[in-house]
């Protein structure tokens, strides 16, 4: 099949390019910048078509000629809620719902379990829609409700809801990887909640999965595994050989921090510290996702989240986002002073 790809230079949307060509699909992506392309996927990458996705020319451009698509872009921009609301929803409507006229099969849609509220202790593909209030959460809530709606008229569409993605190669340093690189540095938040956890991997692994036509709508979730925020801290002292700072956060104070981080963004946008009050309000009420059926249907085995901690902390340092002193047991011998 021709895959249209929007978001391949991201985190995702890269490792679901090299999964979905190793997998022998022809890929295409629609892309704002054909340098940022070459820098990621290599200058070979040949089949991109320049735009935004919120560009109804150059969507329909993408799409044009193609089979399927997967739907990876998104918008982040932290302290601009409403232009991440305007950019995250348009970009759903005319990307799903120009493949959807198109009779292009499958729709594949990357939501997030930001967009989802659970009715019980366990996350799963089927819990309602939620309804949070501002910025990213809530442009996918917008999205997710959309995509819903084209299921429910029987379009093709499947929607993958990822938890917190982690692994190596990360063009971008998204949040999950700063997070992780800010934990490292300075400690560990111990509050409630926990860190939800899937291999990017494993994740591009899902998306050739549901590349198959003819399957009609289905959701899938995708969350991998849960360790409440003590347990995480364990397991990477474990990884890097080192103890590591905890920090007793309670909800209430980890907003009020995450208020004060939003400020500090806005008054200094090259400001980099994750924990916006955004994030903390989704750390704080984490809960585990039900992603049996996805790994029965698909036959998906989510990799032990020791191994995606560890490849991804040795990425870290390899990459040089962090110092090798904050992981001594995973740095190369030679960054690694004597004595330390």
């Amino acid at each position: 099949m021709k895959v249209l790809v929007t978001g391949g230079t991201g985190f995702v949307g890269s490792h679901a390019v090299r999964a979905l060509a190793a997998a022998g699909h022809e890929v295409r992506l629609l892309a704002r910048s054909r340098e940022k392309v070459a820098r990621v996927l290599g200058a070979g990458f040949g089949d991109v078509v320049v735009g935004d996705m919120g560009d109804v020319d150059a969507v329909g451009r993408a799409l044009g000629g193609c089979d399927a698509v997967l739907h990876a872009a998104a918008t982040v921009t932290v302290g601009r809620a409403e232009e991440v609301l305007a950019a995250n929803a348009t970009g759903s409507r005319l990307v799903l719902g120009g493949a959807v006229e198109r009779g292009l099969d499958p729709v594949i849609a990357v939501s997030s379990i930001a967009a989802l509220e659970p009715r019980g202790g366990l996350l799963s593909a089927d819990d309602p829609v939620a309804r949070p209030k501002r910025g990213y959460a809530r442009s996918k809530a917008e999205a997710e409700r959309y995509a819903r709606s084209l299921q429910a008229d029987g379009a093709p569409v499947v929607i993958v809801y990822p938890s917190g993605v982690y692994g190596p190669d990360d063009p971008g340093l998204g949040d999950p990887a700063k997070g992780l690189r800010d934990r490292l540095r300075y400690g560990w938040p111990i509050s409630t909640g926990g860190s939800t956890c899937v291999d990017v991997r494993d994740l591009a692994r899902l998306f050739v999965a549901v590349a198959e036509p003819g399957r009609g709508p289905r959701r899938f979730m995708a969350g991998g595994h849960f360790l409440p925020w003590a347990e995480e801290a364990d397991l990477c002292e474990s990884l890097i050989g080192r103890r590591v700072r905890r920090i007793p956060l309670p909800p209430l104070l980890a907003r009020g921090v995450g208020r004060a981080v939003d400020f500090v963004k806005w008054v200094h946008p090259a400001f980099d510290y994750p924990l916006t009050h955004e994030a903390a309000l989704i750390l704080a009420q984490a809960i585990p996702c039900d992603s049996t059926p996805a790994a029965k249907e698909l036959g998906i085995a989510f990799r032990p989240m020791e191994e995606t901690l560890r490849d991804a902390i040795a990425w870290l340092v390899a990459a040089g986002h962090l110092d090798a002193r904050y992981a001594p047991k995973l740095a190369p011998a030679s960054a690694t002073p004597p004595g330390r």
